[in-house]
This record gives C-alpha cells, sequence and structure tokens, in this order.
C-alpha cells in the first residue's frame, strides 16, 4: 500500500484577520485548510501516516502556494489535478475563506469565496480512481459533506471514488460535515440529507450524527448514544460511528468529549469542561484523525476514542486549521491534564 489514508476534498487559503475582525483588518496571516484535507495532515503531522490528498488546483500563483503548504504538512501532492488558468478565473479559479476566531459572546465568523473553485468543476470520469486504489493502494478512504456539497455533480464523483475504493477493499469514512453556505443553493438541508442517504450505504465509519432530538445542555451521553444508534440502525452497514460531544458557552470556552460506538459497542471519550479556546476551526478533523490512526493500528477502543478527543481539544489551543502537536504531546496530556509548563 502506498498509502495508509488518502482524503478527498477541496483545500483552500485561509485569511486570518488574527484577534480582529474581517471587515476591519488591515493584515491577514494565511494558512492552507479543508475539512477532508485536515484530517490527512493531522494524520501525517501527529501521527506519522503516510498521507495523500486528491484535490484540484487552478495551475497559477495561488495554486502553487496551495500545493506548497499542502507539501509542507506531509501530505503527498502527486494526486493533485491540475486546470489550466484562464487569467482572471472566470471559468474556474481557487478557493479562499476568510474567518475570524471570536471571543466571549462574539461567535467565530466565516465568510467563503469558493464559487466556481477547480474541484468543484471535476465530473465522474474525470479521475483515475482505478489506479489511485487498485495500482497505487490505499488503506483509508476519507471524504465528507463539504466535498459532496460543492457542485451539483461533486456527490456523484465522491460515490465513484467510493465505490472504488469498497471495490479493492479500502475502508471508506465519510464526515456528515453539513454547512449552510454550501448547501442553500441545492435545497438546504433537506438535499444534504438526500446525498448522504445515496453515499452513507458506501461508507464504513461514519463521523457525526446528522442530528440530536435537542441540543443538550451538558455533555449528556445518553442524547448521544440514542442519536447514533438510530443512525446505526437505519444504516446496517456501518462499522464505527464517531461523533465529537461539545456544549458552547461562549466563543473561547467549551465543553469537550467524544463518543465512539464499534459495532454495537460505546466508549466515552476523556471529558474537557470549561476547554479554553483559542480557535475552534478544525477540531472535528483532528478529532477524525485520531480515530482513524486508532483503527488503522488496530488500539483498543478506549485508548481510540481518546486520542481522537485529545487531538481535538488540542488543535483548539494553536491558529488555523491543522494540528500543530506530535504523538507525545497526545500521550503526555492524556496521562496528566497537566498544562504546567515544560523547561
Amino acid at each position: 500500500m502506498m498509502f495508509d489514508c488518502l482524503a478527498f476534498g477541496e483545500v483552500m487559503l485561509r485569511f486570518d484577520p488574527g484577534d480582529t475582525r474581517i471587515a476591519t483588518a488591515e493584515t491577514f496571516k494565511v494558512w492552507e485548510g479543508g475539512g477532508e484535507y485536515n484530517v490527512v495532515r493531522g494524520l501525517s503531522h501527529c501521527f506519522g501516516k503516510r498521507t495523500a490528498v486528491v484535490t484540484a488546483l487552478v495551475e497559477n500563483e495561488i495554486g502553487r502556494l496551495i500545493k506548497n503548504r499542502i507539501s509542507a504538512g506531509g501530505v503527498n501532492t502527486d494526486l493533485i489535478q491540475w486546470l489550466p488558468y484562464d487569467g482572471i478565473g472566470e471559468s474556474c479559479r481557487n478557493g479562499i475563506y476568510f474567518l475570524e476566531k471570536g471571543f466571549g459572546l462574539r461567535p467565530a465568523v466565516g465568510a467563503s469565496d469558493r464559487g466556481h473553485s477547480a474541484i468543484s468543476q471535476l465530473q465522474p470520469g474525470q479521475i483515475d480512481w482505478e489506479h489511485i486504489f487498485g495500482k497505487c493502494g490505499v488503506r483509508w478512504f476519507h471524504t465528507g459533506g463539504i466535498m459532496a456539497g460543492l457542485s451539483r455533480s461533486s456527490a456523484a464523483v465522491v460515490l465513484e471514488a467510493m465505490q472504488a475504493a469498497r471495490s479493492h477493499g479500502t475502508i471508506v469514512s465519510y464526515d456528515l460535515n453539513y454547512r449552510p453556505s454550501l448547501w442553500q443553493r441545492f435545497g438546504g438541508k433537506d438535499k444534504a440529507k438526500e446525498v448522504n442517504q445515496m453515499l452513507l450505504p458506501h461508507v464504513d465509519v461514519l463521523f457525526g450524527i446528522e442530528e440530536l432530538e435537542r441540543s443538550p445542555e451538558g455533555l449528556e451521553t445518553e442524547l448521544f448514544r440514542q442519536a447514533i444508534l438510530k443512525t446505526a440502525e437505519t444504516h446496517p452497514q456501518l462499522k464505527t460511528i464517531a461523533s465529537t460531544m461539545r456544549v458552547v458557552k461562549s466563543a473561547n470556552v467549551n465543553d469537550w468529549s467524544g463518543l465512539l460506538w464499534h459495532e454495537g459497542d460505546f466508549h466515552q471519550g476523556v471529558r474537557f469542561e470549561n476547554l479554553e479556546i483559542y480557535d475552534r476551526v478544525g477540531a472535528g478533523d483532528a478529532f477524525a484523525a485520531g480515530i482513524i490512526h486508532g483503527r488503522l493500528e488496530n488500539l483498543p477502543l478506549q485508548k481510540t476514542i481518546d486520542y481522537g478527543v485529545v487531538h481535538g481539544a488540542l488543535a483548539m489551543t494553536t491558529p488555523g486549521d491543522n494540528s500543530m502537536f506530535s504523538l507525545p504531546e497526545l500521550d503526555r496530556l492524556l496521562a496528566t491534564k497537566d498544562a504546567g509548563v515544560l523547561r
């Protein structure tokens, strides 16, 4: 196998205004990010896995910047699809988005500029999935609802990839990752659910649950258990379902944990109450990376969910979408829960 995990999704440039607001910013820090890509970035950087991303970029300076950022994160870029640049980005372009972190009563706010992006133009038959899964070899394939919602053709390309992966024995995971800004053009949440129902029969591992009957007031495990059991009953082929458990007290204080269901057994992750947050974006992706690492290494299920929760918690303490942590740092936090200075 050439890759431990392969992701399929859009990779954008994120413009971060720091401690100020988007509308009043004078400078921005630039990061790369994307819901599916963030998972393999965490698997590579923190867990030492061999990863790659299938995405599409326009061949210009912005596309090369994104590609260089991906490479710097240890993710293989050989499978990027390059589209020609028309000079102004009218036919296709590289996606960007702006995100301010929020603080206290002020929530995080994002503004995407990703219409007609290169990857949204992909059609079934344009990517040689047989070569990727049959010749290169992939242990685990990860994609999600963000990729499926990019355009009217995106879900069909996702389905094509899932079917090819499963035909070669590759584990397929899918993160629901509902984004109202993507789906409002196509019918909103109802359309997203319709697409999910088409894709989920081809999924082995699911991240997230579509909805709870009511929002939890605390880390009430039973609410999450019932929602997961309902999903497992509806989709009996699922082997594993994992969900973060988050209660937002303010933009920078959350309760945080996670729940893992595997073939009928539940495992509750370590709990962090009143967790102080620097930047919440990418926590769920870091959580997924921890779960995938645990399953690839056949770790005990309790260790697996704990890795997911701790990786997600630490990812919220640094700026940007992606993990900046090592596996020994996760092990130390799990063992001590100590934030004392190290020197």
